[in-house]
């Protein structure tokens, strides 16, 4: 019995302790949240990092910022199937800004570069009532632009030009605004450098508030032939995913604070690397194994389609790939994620038997079988391509309200724009896969228009597809009641290489004439 009295009044005691801190925190989060200011705030995450009232002073610090990233990736987010909100119905110039010019070499010779290309899409950001771009340019220069005139806040210049399209990441619990949000983006490997350099940090993360950098990251010489960052990272919650173009897949922190001087460089701390190529690809693809693609989340799985050949799944629980499907062929594009849990995955002709073209994989099922269905396009050489898919596909999911058909866009390199009911096979139609032996389902083909030859991705905004080609930027509405595809507008005479996005009724994209265009209807 005394035993059982003294753990009564011991527990008694600790109750009253524990409700008096919590009493007191409480009083503490009232006044910070009075205060209402970054500095309140902060002083409270330092007193009571863990509390029960944490998470409610960093959302709280996250509203006071007022910095909400509307396209905070490449193709829009981690699923890699948003665009924007609403496209125009004219391509009026409403504003062109010069991006600027850059010297990067191309096998040893010198070459001028204007604008942004591929991927070159740009991030979209609402801060504080007004509306920004964050775009990497051929300049060697990423820039933070205000979306509604065209100036340039901000620049910080890499080593080479800026092909690939950065990542946006809000870091919740960092102290310093400077810090909270983060851009992480890829570049060339230096302008004068070469392969085989002890140091290429061709992946740096930018403070997004003040253009800083902040890290930087080493991409190591492998067997690869390059050590450039095209890809954009995803990221979820404080970890970082990014299959780099020398073929390492690899998690890290793109946290300043947790970042790592090494080599008198402070360096972002990596927790993992995969190699994405294995030695019969070296065989097969020679030094050809880039990993350019941007990484899609999907079902706990991250998956990233390679130059290598395969199409790789990462398992975050496990920490390991426990997904590979090895198509043979080179893979540039990202593969945006379905409502029915696939992935629609495009494919070049390069270092394959069958043609180059586009196809949906479940990941649930293993080998040949995920393939449902491959739709090929035309074998023709194109500038330094086979033929096949460069860019991406572009899906309708996003925006697909209630029994309206699940589409996907893609353009070839011969300049063939193909509209398909990715959820819907044609019983009439079988295909060559891209080792040119196997049959394969075809989906339903609902539009085949000839426009341009491209290297870039199409996007769906609703019904509207916005497709930038080598000689023009053209502008469709699908009207599938009376199977039209209808021609809105087109601005010819500049060649686009990059992704557009279509944001509050404009649409923003580079070209290779060196401006940043703004489009909409005057």
């Amino acid at each position: 019995m005394k035993n059982i009295t003294i753990l009564y009044c011991f527990t008694l005691l600790l109750s009253i302790h524990i409700a008096k801190a919590q009493s007191k925190e409480q009083i503490y989060f009232e006044k910070a949240k009075n205060i209402n200011t970054d500095k309140a705030y902060t002083d409270f995450l330092k007193k009571y990092p863990h509390g029960n009232f944490s998470q409610k002073v960093q959302d709280a610090r996250l509203v006071l910022d007022d910095i909400q990233p509307v396209i905070s990736t490449f193709l829009g987010n981690g699923q890699r199937n948003f665009y924007g909100n609403q496209a125009p119905e004219k391509l009026d110039v409403l504003w062109k800004l010069d991006l600027g010019e850059g010297n990067s070499p191309v096998r040893g010779k010198p070459k001028i570069w204007k604008g942004a290309g591929w991927t070159g899409q740009p991030l979209y950001v609402r801060e504080k009532g007004r509306n920004y771009l964050i775009l990497g340019a051929f300049d060697f220069n990423l820039k933070k632009i205000d979306a509604e005139t065209g100036k340039i806040v901000w620049e910080y210049r890499f080593d080479d030009i800026i092909k690939g399209t950065g990542t946006l990441w809000v870091n919740p619990v960092a102290d310093n605004i400077e810090k909270r949000y983060i851009i992480i983006q890829g570049s060339r490997l230096g302008a004068g450098k070469t392969i085989d350099e002890k140091y290429i940090t061709s992946l740096r993360g930018i403070s997004y508030v003040s253009g800083k950098e902040l890290w930087r990251m080493n991409s190591t010489r492998t067997h690869c032939y390059s050590r450039d960052v095209d890809g954009s990272a995803l990221t979820i919650g404080d970890t970082a995913y990014l299959a780099l173009e020398n073929g390492w897949f690899t998690v890290f922190s793109p946290d300043p604070e947790k970042a790592e001087t090494r080599d008198g460089m402070l360096q972002a701390k990596i927790y993992r690397q995969i190699q994405y190529f294995n030695v019969q690809d070296t065989l097969t693809h020679h030094d050809d194994l880039v990993s350019e693609s941007s990484p899609t989340l999907l079902n706990g799985q991250i998956f990233t389609p390679s130059g290598s050949g395969h199409v790789y799944g990462y398992n975050i629980e496990k920490a390991k790939n426990d997904f590979d499907l090895n198509l043979g062929n080179d893979m540039n594009g990202s593969a945006p994620a379905t409502d029915d849990n696939c992935l629609i995955v495009a494919c070049e002709k390069q270092f394959s038997d069958g043609s180059g073209g586009v196809c949906k994989i479940n990941p649930a099922l293993s080998g040949e079988k995920s393939i449902l269905w491959y739709f090929p396009t035309e074998t023709r050489n194109w500038y330094v391509w086979e033929g096949g898919i460069i860019g991406s596909a572009a899906v309708n999911d996003a925006y697909a309200q209630g029994d309206t058909a699940k589409l996907a866009v893609f353009i070839d390199v011969t300049g063939h724009l193909y509209v398909v009911r990715h959820d819907n096979i044609d019983p009439t139609k079988l295909a060559l896969g891209p080792d040119g032996k196997t049959l394969y389902p075809m989906p339903q083909l609902i539009f085949d228009q000839k426009i341009e030859g491209t290297i870039s991705t199409p996007i769906f905004v609703n019904n509207i597809i916005v497709a930038p080609t080598d000689k023009g930027l053209f502008l469709f509405r699908i009207d599938l009641k009376n199977e039209k595809l209808i021609l809105l507008d087109s601005f010819e005479g500049v060649d686009f290489d990059a992704s557009p996005i279509a944001v509050d009724g404009k649409i923003y994209i580079a070209g290779r004439d060196g401006f940043l265009y703004c489009f909409g209807k005057i």
